[in-house]
């Protein structure tokens, strides 16, 4: 294995200190009807208690989310309350690149000697959309109304089009094929079903049960709700929604939350199930490319994050990305001359859903434990977020 400078030399992640919900998709669990903050924060606690690591030990608390929910001003401080610690924080955001980001801000945070300690939590609520409404004298309505999710999703102001428009275009400039495309997204419903019935997914998910204002059971979020067994001919059986873009060729909106610990090399031991794995940040970088191409942007940050690190595709042991539409998956094939069959082993958004913030929180946990099965390397995630970014990292098992 090639030698590469840490970016974070001090900054560590203890293994086994991870974890994340379920992702039920919009609407089909009782997680559409909660505060997702609070349900976060006592969320992260089950999970660290699960996990034999008291929640003293946490110094500081990042918190990941994109979608507005109830006193989200008061942010971190009361997510940390409703993990049953108070420690001081704050919010961060970065559209679909959130929980890659906030575990970055987390090792800078030790790697500066700041903390010892710092938990990542991540999370959205799709579900139940909020509503904003914003004065606005420049606008012959004086008063416009925008819902959160889905006027985002369909309208990027920069170029007047939809998410869905960026996958169609960058379809259609790099020639893919919708048979290809099929294809690979009938395989990644394979790889995640296969890492379902193998209980790899039981390692690192976790079931919750939500209770009412009465304190009566509502429902448990015990699985991934609204992904199905789909087979190759139904896939090309379904309409094109845009150039190579069917309705089973794209993620949907989803409610979960992800944590992960990031600590000293010291306090890793300390608090990790397996003191003797050793869990380092290497490299990140974030790029952005012309708009409307959002699909071909994570493509270029990972170019640009060999570049700088000096390794290659064959240097990693696990590839894994946050695809919303799998024609992301076939243009990164191209542009880096690399096999989509080799990647997402144990499952992706574009079969588990997305509920945003914690996309790649989720993406990057399962990475980890995959990298640890195969014996250590690099693990090399990325993906795509808002903006036409492109966002990827390298951290190293060992």
């Amino acid at each position: 294995m090639k030698a590469v400078e840490s970016m974070f030399p001090k900054a560590r992640i203890p293994y086994g200190t991870w974890g994340s919900s379920y992702f039920p998709a919009w609407q089909t669990s009782a997680l559409s009807e909660v505060n997702i903050g609070q349900f976060a924060g006592e969320a992260m606690a089950s999970i660290l208690g699960k996990r034999k690591v008291p929640a003293k030990n946490l110094e500081y608390l990042i918190i990941g989310s994109t979608i507005p929910f109830h006193w989200k001003f008061w942010n971190a401080p009361l997510i940390a309350s409703c993990l049953g610690h108070r420690i001081p924080g704050y919010h961060m955001e970065q559209a679909c690149a959130t929980g890659l980001s906030s575990v970055i801000i987390a090792g800078s945070e030790v790697n500066s000697g700041s903390y010892d300690t710092v938990g990542v939590l991540t999370f959205d609520r799709t579900s139940d959309s909020p509503v904003g409404v914003f004065p606005e004298r420049r606008s012959y309505r004086r008063t416009e109304a925008l819902v959160d999710v889905w006027d985002n999703f369909g309208f990027d102001p920069s170029t007047g089009g939809g998410m869905i428009a960026t996958a169609g275009i960058a379809a259609r400039k790099y020639k893919i094929d919708r048979s290809e495309v099929d294809e690979l997204t009938f395989l990644r419903y394979k790889q995640y079903f296969e890492a379902k019935h193998s209980g790899f997914l039981n390692r690192v998910l976790f079931p919750f049960e939500i209770l009412n204002v009465q304190g009566r059971l509502s429902g448990k979020i015990d699985d991934d709700f609204g992904v199905r067994q789909i087979t190759l001919q139904a896939l090309k059986d379904m309409r094109e929604l845009d150039t190579c873009v069917t309705a089973g060729g794209q993620t949907h909106a989803s409610d979960g939350m992800a944590t992960v610990l990031v600590t000293s090399p010291e306090k890793a031991k300390e608090l990790s199930q397996k003191p003797e794995i050793d869990i380092q940040f290497i490299a990140k970088v974030d790029i952005r490319t012309l708009p409307g191409l959002m699909p071909e942007a994570p493509g270029f940050a990972v170019k640009k994050l060999l570049q700088r690190t000096g390794l290659t595709m064959d240097d990693m042991v696990v590839v894994k990305n946050h695809n919303p539409f799998a024609v992301n998956d076939a243009i990164f094939a191209k542009t880096m001359n690399y096999d989509w069959r080799k990647m997402n082993n144990t499952g992706c958004s574009l079969v588990w859903g997305h509920p945003q913030a914690p996309t790649l929180t989720r993406t990057l946990i399962e990475s980890l434990e995959e990298a640890v099965d195969l014996g250590g390397g690099y693990v090399l995630i990325f993906g795509c977020a808002a903006g036409d970014v492109g966002t990827a990292a390298i951290f190293k098992v060992s």
